[in-house]
């Protein structure tokens, strides 16, 4: 392993740790969750460690628009982190996690709509975006959507890893209904060997 590579282990492994640190002493709350995004905010900093080349997105005319790469993840699950990269042209519905969930920007920008459920489906309450030095952070419930137009690479972090949330939930606006999200099944193996 190039020195490089082996510093980005180590601010994985030291940013994660504190992570789960910040839950096991104070649990799941917008506080809690507030110091988890500080924390992945200070790992984004690293921009040396985290590009594009690093972590490609697909190619030009791909069937996918972005890629997914697990940078670290708990034996249990538990704890997972991802690197998100995309050629931009990418958004999904309004949707939940059924864990906590983390987004901060290393490079790019990622719209994020928050949302109200609502008798027609979902209401629009705000939005965010999300880029170097910024992030947001979502209760289990919470719902929102990305919207990508440009070239990014971004962290996203779980308290759970997204192969294990079964019981995600998606509006489907042209249906007018509520769907399960299969589990994500196209994720890139990115940990750092030791």
């Amino acid at each position: 392993m190039d020195e490089r590579s082996a510093q980005r282990r180590r601010e994985i492994e030291a940013a994660v740790a504190d992570v789960r640190a910040t839950e096991a002493r104070d649990g799941v709350s917008r506080e809690s969750l507030e110091k988890i995004k500080q924390r992945l905010i200070r790992l984004a900093g690293r921009t040396d460690l985290f590009t594009a080349a690093d972590f490609p997105p697909p190619e030009p005319g791909s069937r996918r628009n972005s890629c997914l790469y697990r940078i670290s993840e708990d034996p249990d699950r538990r704890f997972a982190l991802y690197a998100n990269s995309s050629l931009g042209g990418y958004g999904t519905p309004a949707h939940n996690h059924t864990t906590w969930a983390v987004i901060v920007g290393v490079s790019g920008e990622e719209l994020n709509r928050f949302y109200d459920r609502a008798s027609e489906g979902v209401r629009v309450k705000g939005e965010f975006v999300v880029k170097q030095g910024s992030g947001v952070a979502f209760m289990p419930d919470d719902l929102h959507s990305i919207h990508i137009t440009g070239p990014l690479v971004n962290f996203h972090m779980y308290g759970l890893a997204l192969e294990a949330l079964h019981h995600r939930e998606y509006y489907q606006s042209d249906e007018r209904a509520w769907k399960v999200f299969p589990p994500h099944s196209d994720i890139r193996e990115a940990r750092p060997s030791r």
